[in-house]
């Protein structure tokens, strides 16, 4: 794994990873609150597929420059300007989450260089006609996220008072938390109290800077039936507004546990790519 700092216009750090290799670039965007490091339990997969991540702490977290006020289609320009730094050309891109809207956001806003997206578990933009964005979401979720929709001051005071929460996980997602995905215990735990993590659920709740239907790249969303912390509503209506995407629901699966079919859409990937879109 290689780590290098990016700087940006005007002062600002990144902090970015490269798992290095002469693969397809597919660039990683975390969850919250996360680091950034790319998802070591899919580095098999990623070798068997001939696949090389990137990834990068959002602002805010890890090494990365604080930057409040941010909006969720920053992520473009930050993605771009990663490869840049990686020497890659054309990349797909990949969030889990929260990673999901900043990936979205590099399909909309650099189609030139995004290749594919793929959204596993992601949001739809706050206040969505036709998704009762709240509904089916774990309590302390959607507290925490009505706090950041009442403003920066509001969304500060709850995480000085909230204490621990039960995040909404499934008892597949802790199955998931006790094996191979234990791994998030690595990125989480340098995340918790970090600036980003306030800055992204506001960013979330406020304007995106981009409307999903404007992705104009192939898109994949990936949910499991049974998410409390991001409702499978929220992929439903992704579909619906992002001309040609596919949307692949796993019945049975949570947040979390749903990565456990991932080699499925690292495939689909590299098929995008092997199409020629990415030469």
């Amino acid at each position: 794994m290689i780590e290098f700092d990016v700087e940006l216009p005007g002062g600002p750090v990144l902090h970015a990873y490269d798992t290095g290799g002469d693969g397809f670039p597919v660039l990683w965007h975390h969850g919250t609150p996360n680091v950034g490091a790319p998802p070591a339990p899919l580095f098999a997969d990623a070798e068997r597929f001939g696949l090389r991540w990137l990834s990068y702490d959002r602002f805010g977290y890890g090494g990365s420059s604080a930057s409040p006020g941010r909006d969720v289609a920053s992520a473009a320009a930050c993605s771009a300007a990663v490869a840049d730094a990686a020497g890659v050309g054309r990349f797909a891109v990949v969030g889990h989450s929260g990673g999901g809207p900043h990936a979205l956001a590099c399909g909309a806003l650099s189609p030139e260089r995004v290749v594919a997206v793929v959204s596993v578990s992601g949001l739809a933009p706050y206040g969505a006609e036709g998704l009762d964005w709240f509904a089916g979401m774990a309590e302390s979720g959607a507290a925490s996220l009505r706090a950041a929709a009442a403003g920066r001051a509001a969304k500060v005071a709850f995480e000085a008072s909230a204490g621990e929460q039960d995040p909404g996980f499934t008892s597949a997602d802790w199955a998931a938390l006790a094996g191979e995905w234990a791994w998030f215990e690595s990125v989480v735990g340098p995340a918790l109290g970090a600036s980003g993590a306030v800055d992204d659920e506001l960013a979330y709740v406020a304007e995106w800077g981009f409307d999903p239907a404007d992705v104009v790249t192939p898109v994949l969303l990936v949910h499991g039936g049974r998410d409390r912390v991001v409702p499978v509503g929220h992929a439903r209506w992704l579909a619906r507004r992002c001309a040609g995407a596919e949307l692949w629901v796993a019945e049975e699966e949570g947040h979390l546990s749903v990565l456990a079919g991932a080699a499925s859409w690292v495939e689909w990937v590299r098929a995008r790519w092997d199409e020629g879109v990415g030469r």
